[in-house]
């Protein structure tokens, strides 16, 4: 093992809370005296399957600590899934089934793979001990928080002076995720910075239970590629793990200027010097935006798919956007039977290229949408099938209309 020193540094990287970082000390130092790895846990949330580079940001963390000699523990909360993580929602979440939250849950053990090493980490379902709690056992572990306590945070407090209701079952989900911290003797518990709260939870009711509290580090959040929200699948505004190396560099070229050091520092783990290098060059000029660009994308696709790939997906993206060649590949989408035509607005929106029907009309009537090269801007234009069309919707959609 490294020394500690050496450990602090790279476990401090990118970093935006580290509680209590003395207690850190003390376990590292304990660590590497007895050889003995750390347990790193990292919670997962498995009502969405699929991985986006929003969540790598924590990954590539628990990565480092796996490099360190530490072991991951990764827990699937099928369980807990069935509750529905409030965290920043303004209404309760609907429950998942046990089976959905399972097979989300491997999906989402296959793609964090792509990161991690799997000799270093262990797999749980966290059914595995809360669907062995007796009642008194619940009851006994509900003791151990005040509502006051759980009050303090901010989702909470907003729905209770909004009047928004607030279920019983919601306050279970904090305490259900801190007993997984004391069912695996969790030494330290990795989140987003919007898990903070839960984390803390985890830290006192390991006390409660007489168990040295776990220590916890939060991560930034991701902006996705309109630079405003969350990075998330259902704004369509993410870049998957799994996204093809076309689909990863053409999405991270789209991003704002203003996320360019975000990405370089968070989705590509570039050194401070670095990120700082490249934030200055861009604000005197000295570094053009798309170069910039450039590298963060090549950079990204490299990491999932390989260089070759990224350099690939590179020449791709110059010849379809700079020179506006076709791309090689263009999805064939079968429209519907029984008639000859299809309106544009009904091609765009059920070939999937928009999230929805106002979504492919505010495309269109926006300039975003071309049928073989030339723009068309009225929704209700007929296409007419027989043609087999090349529709090409916004930058990165492309789809060939064939007949049934």
């Amino acid at each position: 093992m490294r020394t500690v020193a050496e450990q602090l540094e790279i476990i401090r990287q990118n970093a935006v809370d580290l509680l209590p970082e003395e207690d850190l000390i003390a376990k590292l130092t304990r660590s590497v005296a007895t050889n003995t790895p750390l347990r790193i846990k990292l919670g997962l949330d498995p009502s969405r399957p699929d991985i986006h580079i929003g969540h790598a940001v924590v990954l590539n963390k628990l990565r480092q600590f796996q490099d360190l000699g530490h072991t991951v523990v990764l827990i699937i909360g099928d369980f807990t899934a069935m509750i529905g993580d409030p965290t920043g929602k303004s209404k309760t979440r609907p429950a998942l089934t046990l089976e959905e939250t399972r097979a989300n849950g491997q999906t989402y053990v296959d793609q964090a793979s792509l990161i991690l090493d799997r000799e270093r980490t262990e797999v749980v379902y966290n059914s595995q001990w809360l669907d062995q709690l007796s009642f008194k056992d619940v009851v006994g572990l509900a003791g151990k928080y005040t509502v006051a306590q759980l009050l303090e945070r901010d989702d909470f407090t907003k729905r209770y002076r909004s009047g928004e209701p607030i279920s019983v079952h919601e306050f279970l989900y904090p305490l259900s995720q801190a007993y997984d911290s004391v069912a695996i003797r969790s030494d330290v518990e990795l989140g987003g910075t919007d898990q903070k709260f839960n984390l803390l939870v985890g830290r006192e009711i390991m006390r409660q239970y007489g168990m040295e509290p776990q220590c916890i580090l939060t991560m930034p959040i991701l902006e996705g590629t309109d630079g405003v929200e969350k990075m998330s699948k259902s704004l369509d505004n993410y870049i998957g793990l799994t996204d093809s190396p076309k689909d990863m560099f053409g999405k991270t070229m789209s991003i704002p200027d203003t996320l360019i050091a975000r990405y370089l520092q968070y989705a590509c783990y570039a050194s401070t010097d670095e990120v700082a290098t490249v934030s200055a060059g861009l604000a005197d000029g000295r570094v053009h935006p798309r170069n910039a660009k450039v590298d963060v994308a090549k950079r990204i696709v490299a990491q999932y798919h390989g260089s070759a790939a990224a350099d690939e997906a590179f020449a791709e993206f110059e010849r379809v956007f700079v020179k506006k060649d076709e791309p090689d590949e263009i999805p064939d989408w079968q429209a519907p039977s029984g008639s000859p035509t299809i309106t544009l607005l009904e091609a765009v929106f059920q070939s999937g290229s928009t999230a929805s029907k106002s979504d492919a009309r505010r495309l269109i009537q926006q300039g975003g949408v071309r049928v073989q090269g030339e723009q068309v801007k009225d929704p209700n234009a007929e296409i007419d099938i027989a043609a087999r069309p090349v529709i090409r919707a916004g930058k990165l959609k492309w789809f060939r209309i064939v007949p049934a």
